[in-house]
C-alpha cells in the first residue's frame, strides 16, 4: 500500500521550525512520507506566524497555495496565527482544519479523526491555561549542521504592539534533564553546534520553584562532552546582569554572537512599547557584553514608525544605533495588530514616513556590516562549514559571520581555521 504523503510549510521563528520538525517526525513514525511543499501531497500543514501583519498575509497565501497542488488534500493551519485568528482562517475556502498551539502534539490523532468524520474543523484551546512545558519528542533538529533546541515556551512581557503572549500563553520552561538528554543525542548524531531557542528565552526558569535561571541551563549544556558550540537565539537586555555576563564568559562553547532585541533607541518610545528598559540600560548591557566578549557581533531588531514616534524620537534612535554599531539590524515598519494596545494608540505614523525611516536604518546597518566584515581581512577565523556554494564552501564563524572558502575539499559539518583575504556586505572571503 502506497504511503500517504504530508508536506509542511514553516513560517516565522526557530521555535516554529523546531515544532514543524517535531510534527514531521510524528508523521514519519505513523507511516507517512514527508514531501516538499510544492509537490502533490495528501496533507498540507502550514505552521503559521503572526508576529506582523505581513506574516499573517504570508500564512494566508501559503494556505491557499496548498490546494493548487492537490485539490483533494487536507489543508491544516496551525501555529500562532491559527491560535489568535481561527475564525478568520476558517473563512479561507482552501483550509480544512485549524489547530491551535496546544494541539500540535496531537496532530496525528486530529487528522485521523478528521479523515474519518470530516466534521469538526477548528480545534483551538486557550493557551493561557497551559501551565507545563509540552515535550514534542526525542529528535527535532532543524538545520543542516546545527541543531535548534527549544527550551522554553510562552511570554509574559505583553509589549504593546505584540500578539505573541496571546498566541503562546504564559512562560513554561523545559526541565534541564530533558534538555541535556536531547543535547546528548544531538552530539551523538554528529552535530557540533546547538542553538538554544524559545519564545522568550531570557525568562527561562522563572516558573520553577528552585531558583533555576538561563545561566544554570547554559552551564549544564556547556558541560556536555563532544559539543563544540552553543548559540543563543534572541534575548532581552534585562538578563545582562554582571553575574550573568561573568558566568557566560567562562563558558568556552558559547558563541560570541548576541541578538539583543532593542525595538527603539528612544526611551520615550520604549515606554509606549512597554519594553521595560531604557535606552541607557540597553547601552550599558552592550558595553558589559563587549568588555567580556571583545569580538562579539551584536545584532538587533528595530521597529520604525511606532505610534507617536516623532522625527525627534526617530533621530534619537538613529544616533543611538550609530553609537552602538550593531553588526546587523533587522528593521521592521510598524504594522497595527488588532487586539493590541498599540493598534488604538493616537498619532499613528504615515506609511511614507515609515518607509523613509526604514530605508535610513537599513543603509546604516549595511554600512556597519561592511565595516565590520572588512575589519577581519588578514585575520584567521574558525568556521563551521555547512554547504557547498559553487566553487566555495560556506559556513559561519562563532560570531555568526558568513564565510566563503574557495576549496575542492568536502567540508560539510567540519570546523576549520581559515584566513580572510577579502570581504563585502554579505560575507567574508577566505583562502
Amino acid at each position: 500500500m502506497e504511503k500517504l504523503k504530508v508536506a509542511f510549510c514553516s513560517l516565522g521563528c526557530k521555535v516554529n521550525q523546531y515544532e514543524t520538525n517535531a510534527m514531521a517526525q510524528k508523521f514519519i513514525e505513523n507511516g507517512f512520507l514527508v514531501v516538499d511543499f510544492e509537490e502533490p501531497a495528501d496533507v498540507y500543514i502550514v505552521n503559521t506566524c503572526t508576529v506582523t501583519s505581513i506574516a499573517d498575509r504570508k500564512s494566508r497565501q501559503m494556505l491557499r497555495r496548498a490546494k493548487e497542488h492537490n485539490k483533494d488534500a487536507i489543508v491544516v493551519a496551525c501555529g500562532c496565527y491559527a491560535q489568535v485568528a481561527a475564525k478568520e482562517i476558517e473563512e479561507i475556502d482552501e483550509v480544512d482544519l485549524v489547530i491551535g498551539n496546544n494541539e500540535k502534539n496531537d496532530i496525528i490523532k486530529i487528522i485521523e479523526d478528521y479523515r474519518e468524520n470530516k466534521e469538526e474543523n477548528e480545534i483551538v484551546s486557550d493557551v493561557m491555561y497551559k501551565e507545563e512545558y509540552v515535550e514534542f519528542g526525542p529528535t527535532t533538529y532543524t538545520e543542516k549542521t546545527r541543531a535548534v533546541i527549544k527550551v522554553q515556551d510562552g511570554c509574559d512581557r505583553f509589549c504593546s504592539y505584540c500578539l505573541i503572549p496571546f498566541a503562546r500563553g504564559h512562560i513554561r520552561s523545559r526541565a534541564i534533564d530533558n534538555v541535556i538528554e536531547e543535547v546528548d543525542k544531538i552530539v551523538k548524531d554528529g552535530f557540533k553546534e546547538v542553538v538554544v531557542t524559545g519564545i522568550h528565552v531570557a525568562s527561562y526558569g522563572r516558573d520553577f520553584k528552585d531558583g533555576t535561571t538561563l545561566i544554570n541551563l547554559l552551564e549544564k549544556i556547556n558541560s556536555v562532552e563532544g559539543l563544540q558550540r552553543i548559540r543563543l537565539s534572541s534575548i532581552e537586555p534585562i538578563i545582562m546582569t554582571d553575574d550573568f555576563i561573568e558566568r557566560l564568559s567562562k563558558l568556552d562553547k558559547i558563541c560570541d554572537h548576541f541578538h539583543l532585541s532593542l525595538q527603539s533607541g528612544c526611551t520615550e518610545t520604549l515606554k509606549r512599547m512597554n519594553r521595560r528598559y531604557t535606552a541607557d540600560e540597553f547601552m550599558e548591557a552592550t558595553e558589559k557584553l563587549r568588555a567580556k566578549f571583545p569580538n562579539a557581533a551584536l545584532t538587533t531588531d528595530v521597529i520604525v514608525g511606532f505610534p507617536g514616534e516623532t522625527d525627534e524620537e526617530f533621530e534619537k534612535t538613529y544616533e543611538f544605533l550609530k553609537k552602538i554599531k550593531f553588526y546587523h539590524m533587522h528593521v521592521f515598519k510598524y504594522s497595527p495588530r488588532k487586539g493590541t494596545k498599540a493598534a488604538v494608540m493616537p498619532n499613528q505614523v504615515d506609511s511614507k514616513v515609515k518607509e523613509i525611516r526604514s530605508k535610513k536604518l537599513i543603509e546604516l546597518s549595511d554600512e556597519n556590516e561592511l565595516e565590520y566584515n572588512k575589519s577581519y581581512i588578514g585575520k584567521e577565523v574558525e568556521v563551521l562549514f555547512e554547504e557547498r556554494d559553487g566553487e566555495f564552501y560556506k559556513g559561519h564563524t562563532k560570531n555568526y559571520m558568513v564565510v566563503k572558502y574557495k576549496t575542492d575539499e568536502e567540508l560539510e559539518n567540519k570546523i576549520k581555521n581559515v584566513k580572510i583575504v577579502d570581504a563585502n556586505e554579505e560575507c567574508l572571503i577566505a583562502e
